[in-house]
């Protein structure tokens, strides 16, 4: 990992905090491969059952790229980045534990798009969301981001958003469910939430995420396979044991 992006296991709960408060936390190439090895190190260690996003220093979760990595960029590295994008979050998508994003101050650009890969976001009152690039950059979004974007905001609130660069405030980010909750007390807020998580069956949340990961994906959509693993696992044959006897299950994730 880079000291831009700090990695931290409490219990079982691993937190990534992108950390560049000056530049509010903009992305750098390391800080995205450093995201991916956290997601490998989430699905190799069994007693992870949450995953925080987090920006450090109040003022944003994620402004975006690192602008100065841009330099030089033609057509064809254009659309090498946004593939890496995509990838970056397809992987995140993909974690096999709820991850939740706890946005603080901006979620600009890339970071909206972290954000909106994480299973569950939570936000202060004084974050801002928006993909300014019409205002500033000039450069556009590849059709897999925009499809993330859509299917959270809206095909009309994603395009508003984009046309006219505007933020969109915490309040409205709430009313149209991109955020489940704002929160004057984000550390209160987000432990009481990463708690009531990490205590839930690992392999129902999991098929939760795959069956609706699949749901974006669109046609031709199979679920045998998740049904398969979750009632043959030995946590729902516990379960339903412990439940019959009046207990609380105990899960493995197995």
């Amino acid at each position: 990992m880079t000291e831009d992006l700090l990695v931290e296991e409490t219990g079982s709960i691993l937190t990534v905090t992108f950390n560049r408060p000056e530049q509010r936390n903009a992305m750098t190439w390391e800080m995205y491969r450093g995201l991916q090895e956290a997601c490998e190190r989430v699905d190799t260690d069994d007693s992870i059952r949450v995953m925080v996003l987090r920006g450090a220093g109040g003022d944003a979760f994620v402004a975006g790229t690192d602008i100065a990595q841009f330099t030089g960029f033609d057509g064809a590295r254009g659309v090498q980045y946004e593939d890496q994008i995509s990838a970056v979050l397809s992987r995140l998508g993909a974690v096999n534990v709820p991850v939740v994003a706890a946005i603080e101050g901006y979620c600009i650009g890339g970071g909206l798009g972290l954000a909106s890969v994480a299973d569950v976001r939570i936000c202060s009152p004084a974050a801002k969301f928006g993909v300014p690039i019409a205002r500033t950059l000039g450069n556009c979004l590849s059709i897999s981001t925009l499809s993330v974007l859509a299917g959270l905001l809206g095909r009309s609130r994603t395009a508003d958003l984009l046309l006219t660069a505007r933020m969109m405030p915490a309040q409205e980010a709430l009313g149209c469910g991109f955020v489940t909750a704002v929160a004057d007390d984000m550390d209160g807020e987000l432990a009481a939430l990463t708690d009531r998580l990490a205590n839930h069956a690992p392999l129902t949340m999991w098929a939760v995420k795959e069956g609706l990961r699949r749901l974006h994906q669109g046609s031709g959509i199979e679920d045998e396979d998740i049904v398969k693993t979750v009632y043959g696992s030995e946590d729902f044959a516990t379960a339903v044991r412990a439940f019959l006897d009046k207990e609380r299950p105990s899960w493995s994730g197995r």
